[in-house]
């Protein structure tokens, strides 16, 4: 190739090598991860972009807060994977929604020689509760599914998708040692119904914490109580879940008002009824709607701008071809 030639492309790769790096500086490769990109998103209070929560993973097609029920999501596209706790009689955390193993288990086949064994979680120790095999929701056991213990769970979650702790705020200090070692504590966000003071204190313990989101019922004393705390005190939490059984009073237009104003993000948890104004995604008229956005318009309409579901697929899709969930 002649001097020439090579110096009339030079032009050419140099504006290809500028355009590239400024595409990085924009898009997917700002963030060292898919996770670190949605953790984005939840602190950024001024994002159109729709966070999507799946309620205990894909629990319609695997059983419930098990490792396939996450994996399902992560192909998905979902952003995040609501799961629960509970500590073994040996101090292990471990995925179960209920207190006991008996719904979602074959306890009663396992230990059926054994008829006075407690099955809630607290008295088994951890290889008695791998020792059961996980059922799927119409009660099928799957031999080679079994609980897995949180360690486990962000090991499957790790940069690929956020965490959010439900029912865990309890166990605090054990899931910090255990995401911090794993590091992935940026990834999680744990919420409940502390006070302000109480938070305040815990996190103060530690140099880093995980994300952290007040439940808020507005429409219950304890929770309009909770809400006006945090609204009273100055602290801007990085979203307000909030929980409301009817819309005829306005309450849930007037706290969405005044969470945005504050600057915090919206979270709503569309899986029943009780808990977003009488109209949850798990209805009939609801999830078989032609238009999804009959079903999830009116809370964009509001700013809500995290949702949780049972119906991930019908959301992400709705919410893709709104152009409101694309990293």
């Amino acid at each position: 190739m002649t001097d020439t030639a090579m110096t009339g492309k030079l032009p050419l790769l140099l504006l290809l090598a500028l355009s590239l790096a400024a595409c990085s500086g924009r898009g997917g490769n700002r963030y060292a991860n898919r996770a670190e990109a949605i953790a984005a998103q939840i602190h950024d209070p001024h994002s159109r972009y729709v966070v999507v929560t799946c309620h205990r993973g894909d629990w319609r097609n695997f059983p419930e807060n098990s490792i396939p029920a996450i994996e399902s999501i992560i192909r998905m596209g979902a952003d995040i994977m609501e799961l629960d706790l509970k500590m073994t009689a040996d101090s292990v955390l471990v995925l179960s929604h209920d207190a006991t193993v008996s719904r979602c288990t074959n306890f009663s086949s396992v230990f059926r020689d054994e008829p006075d064994k407690s099955a809630k979680v607290k008295d088994l120790t951890l290889e008695e509760i791998k020792r059961l095999s996980l059922k799927r929701a119409h009660n099928v056991v799957i031999d080679t599914l079994h609980i897995p213990t949180l360690r486990e769970a962000l090991l499957c979650c790790k940069d690929r998708i956020c965490v959010n702790v439900d029912q865990g705020y309890e166990f605090y200090d054990e899931v910090l040692a255990i995401t911090e070692e794993l590091g992935v504590t940026g990834q999680i966000l744990i919420k409940g119904k502390k006070s302000v003071e109480a938070v305040a204190a815990h996190e103060a313990a530690y140099s880093r914490n995980m994300m952290y989101m007040p439940i808020v019922d507005i429409q219950r004393p304890a929770g309009k109580e909770l809400f006006e705390s945090y609204m009273e005190s100055g602290v801007v939490p990085l979203a307000y879940e909030v929980c409301w059984q009817s819309n005829d009073g306005g309450d849930f237009d007037e706290a969405c008002r005044r969470i945005l104003e504050q600057g915090s993000k919206i979270w709503v948890n569309t899986i029943w009824a009780s808990l977003c104004g009488g109209y949850g995604n798990d209805d009939d008229a609801a999830y078989m709607a032609s238009d999804p956005g009959e079903v999830y318009g009116q809370y964009l309409e509001k700013g809500v701008s995290m949702i949780q579901t049972d119906r991930p697929e019908l959301l992400i899709d709705w919410l893709t071809r709104q152009g409101r969930h694309s990293l």
